[in-house]
């Protein structure tokens, strides 16, 4: 006769066996669902609002020489005595190019004075690129280490900072700027620096 198999459990730590398993599958449930929530209150920001410690502090001291081809550089002392723009940009940058356009129509109606921060660019091909679709800027100063980017906290390629007369940073766009962010925003802005 066939003897009945004992459970290698015995039958009263069972249940407790059973709760256990079961706790450690809410616990985990609940740890993806919170991080399912972060990710999607993540995805619903907006790149172009992520805040800057540098807004209201005067511009990071640097001087650089100028780009390929242009005699002008770019350093903190020239960006003082007027509202001016900051655009960081370089020739490998696909977004830099959809901006682009907007940079030179502002210069071509004297809007603002331009200046840009190449960054991280090979010599030549930051110089062909703005010969290719034409250069907005008053002065270009060439990053080709990233350092002042890095000082200015410099997230990716294409930023533009609002500098106001007197040397302080008063907005940062993360992103390419597009008509709408020119016209609700950069232009009140820069009226508002003007008075």
């Amino acid at each position: 006769m066939n003897k009945p198999v004992q459970p290698l459990v015995p039958d009263h730590l069972l249940p407790a066996t059973h709760s256990r398993a079961w706790r450690g599958y809410v616990v985990a449930l609940v740890v993806f669902g919170a991080i399912g929530i972060l990710l999607a209150y993540g995805l619903g920001l907006d790149p172009k609002r992520i805040p800057s410690p540098l807004i209201g502090r005067p511009v990071p001291t640097f001087e650089l020489p100028p780009v390929q081809g242009r005699t002008l550089g770019l350093s903190s002392e020239n960006l003082t005595g007027e509202v001016s723009l900051v655009n960081v940009f370089a020739s490998w940058c696909a977004a830099c190019l959809d901006e682009h356009p907007l940079f030179m129509r502002l210069k071509r109606d004297n809007v603002v004075p331009i200046h840009g921060l190449n960054y991280k660019d090979a010599p030549d091909d930051a110089a062909a690129w703005l010969a290719r679709h034409g250069d907005p800027y008053t002065r270009t100063g060439a990053d080709r280490d990233g350092r002042v980017g890095i000082d200015w906290g410099v997230y990716g390629v294409p930023e533009t900072f609002v500098i106001d007369r007197d040397s302080r940073i008063a907005y940062k766009f993360i992103g390419p700027l597009s008509d709408k962010d020119v016209n609700e925003t950069l232009l009140p802005l820069l009226e508002k620096l003007r008075q």
